[in-house]
């Protein structure tokens, strides 16, 4: 059993900050930005819009393009690391904006890894009797928790989602998840604070550092250190996958990679000894959108007309826990 995508859809905010707009928040140039990420623009929410409206644009989109009401899906699948709220999840909040009455509803938080680990949890759902459609949504306003003052993180970021209906099928589909939890503090950003009550002595911290006082509730990044393990991590996913699909990664048509950096995904390329043009590449215009930039791409990639049924496709994402995930399947 395995998943077929008969849907995508995406939505960014209209408002686009260029590399020129940061130059004067802080001390950078579009040459700077550029040679070390790839990234000439992004789109970022400058009204009262939430993550959820953002998602649900893109899930409307992603149903139309599928042919299918709201009504036809059995589950959601929320994901995003920058909610509007703890609770209700995403998840639900999508249901009720696009006007499903009762589908299961779940959230997940893989960061930039979220929509992988939704296509691998989707197409366990979708071996189940009970599920025929599912939709993944993953929604995110990176701009909500970015450190404006940080010259080295506050020019990655963008905001956006992407979204995805999924079916059943008997096409190939095979993943690989896993993780590197002790690299958790190299990137993460701190939620509600923990709380004090009369019972409980002060909590215990491992992200506790000289950021912490700083900017608490902020996106903290070593970037060397996220660079040696996205460029360790993904290829060694892709290749894993590949082996479980009994294919070479030379034998994929397209990868649909994570956008966090332009420089990550050339290493990668010549990692795996695949040609770059393989690779869906839009940083350069619309930055990191965390979750959200794999469905994005696929909703841009079909609609250019570069993609066709049958195609061998891998998607593959890395982020913050740290976390990797690969899924390798038809379109």
């Amino acid at each position: 059993m395995g998943i077929r995508i008969i849907g995508t859809g995406y939505y960014v905010p209209p408002f686009i900050a260029t590399n020129e707009d940061f130059t004067k928040i802080v001390d950078t140039s579009d040459e700077w930005i550029v040679t070390r990420t790839g990234i000439k623009q992004r789109h970022i929410v400058t009204d009262d819009t939430f993550v959820w409206q953002m998602g649900a644009k893109a899930a409307e989109m992603a149903l139309a393009d599928a042919g299918l009401s709201a009504d036809d899906i059995d589950l959601v699948i929320g994901t995003t690391c920058t909610p509007d709220y703890l609770t209700p999840s995403l998840a639900c909040l999508v249901a009720n904006g696009i006007g499903a009455k009762k589908p299961a509803c779940v959230e997940l938080n893989s960061a930039c890894a979220g929509f992988v680990y939704a296509l691998d949890m989707a197409k366990r759902y979708l071996s189940d009797p009970e599920y025929q459609n599912v939709l993944i949504v993953s929604s995110e306003m990176l701009s909500k928790m970015t450190d404006y003052s940080d010259r080295s993180t506050c020019v990655l970021f963008g905001d956006g989602a992407g979204a995805a209906v999924l079916t059943k099928s008997d096409a190939p589909f095979f993943s690989e998840l896993g993780s590197d939890p002790t690299g958790g503090h190299s990137l993460f950003a701190r939620g509600v604070a923990p709380g004090m009550n009369p019972f409980r002595n002060a909590p215990f911290d491992p992200m506790a550092d000289g950021f912490a006082e700083t900017a608490p509730h902020k996106l903290h990044q070593d970037g060397r250190e996220v660079y040696k393990f996205a460029t360790r991590a993904m290829p060694g996913a892709v290749e894993a996958a590949c082996r479980k699909a009994g294919i070479a990664p030379q034998e994929l048509d397209w990868i649909f990679s994570h956008q966090a950096n332009r420089r990550i995904l050339e290493t990668a390329a010549k990692n795996l000894k695949v040609s770059l043009d393989r690779f869906y590449i839009n940083i350069e215009e619309y930055g990191n959108m965390s979750s959200a930039c794999i469905p994005v791409c696929l909703a841009q990639a079909q609609r250019a007309g570069r993609l066709e049924r049958g195609q061998k496709l891998c998607a593959v994402g890395f982020g913050g826990g740290l976390v990797y995930a690969a899924a390798v399947f038809e379109w």
